[in-house]
């Protein structure tokens, strides 16, 4: 963004060229911090959380880690996206715990839509916990389920019941890095180490009543080498990054 700055504000026949401002650097700069690092910390917190509940999940997540990284092999990009079982339980963490509980949108102008009457500039709130939750969309709700978002059970998910990034134009920018950030933090994590739940773990824990969906307190989990060596298991808290 600051090279941007370099050799701005230049003409080249017809067509003029203008890099940004420092004002227009230093408010992308804090979008990136605020809209991408802590959405994507608590989004990896209530992961491990919910592979610490379900173990059957978590070792069957590490066969399908240690198959396509086969002895701790480098992580390549090609391979981390063709890692079904991972998309499905990201998808389904991600479900039972969207960052953004509810989504909102400005109508640009009146418009009817089965009836109902919405008035230009006024607020339509989307409840994206409500919509995740919901009984009649998704059997067992409160349970996590990975194989709902399976290959061959995706297809059939109205996208509009399942919004973690929002949907349409103003989705999410950066949905495509925030995954594939969690994607390769949680296989780096998941090469070496297990989750499981210990005595500190809050389960169910306490949310916090702000905008973004995070834990009240820290999330507590064990964390022990995959040799499964007592001595060198450790408790690791997660939350969002100002813990």
């Amino acid at each position: 963004m600051i090279d941007s700055q370099k050799g701005s504000d230049t003409k080249t026949g017809e067509e003029q060229t203008k890099g940004l401002t420092d004002h227009e650097i230093l408010s992308q700069a804090m979008i990136f911090i605020f809209a991408g690092y802590e959405t994507s910390s608590s989004t990896l917190s209530f992961l491990a959380y919910n592979l610490a509940k379900n173990p059957h999940v978590m070792t069957k997540l590490q066969e399908e880690l240690d198959t396509v990284f086969p002895i701790k092999a480098p992580i390549q990009y090609e391979a981390l996206m063709q890692m079904e079982y991972l998309d499905s339980v990201l998808n389904e963490s991600l479900r039972l715990y969207p960052i953004a509980p509810r989504l909102e949108r400005v109508a640009k102008k009146t418009v009817e839509i089965n009836g109902i009457v919405i008035p230009k500039d006024c607020v339509v709130m989307v409840p994206t916990w409500t919509l995740h939750r919901d009984p009649e969309i998704w059997s067992d709700p409160e349970e996590f389920k990975p194989e709902r978002f399976s290959k061959e059970n995706k297809e059939s998910i109205d996208p509009y019941t399942y919004m973690p990034f929002g949907a349409g134009p103003r989705n999410c920018i950066g949905m495509r890095f925030a995954l594939i950030m969690i994607k390769l933090a949680m296989v780096e994590i998941l090469q070496s180490f297990t989750f499981s739940v210990c005595d500190e773990t809050e389960i169910p824990f306490e949310m916090d009543s702000q905008f973004l969906l995070m834990p009240k307190r820290p999330i507590k989990l064990r964390l022990a080498p995959r040799s499964n060596t007592p001595s060198n298991t450790t408790t690791t808290s997660l939350k969002s990054p100002n813990t």
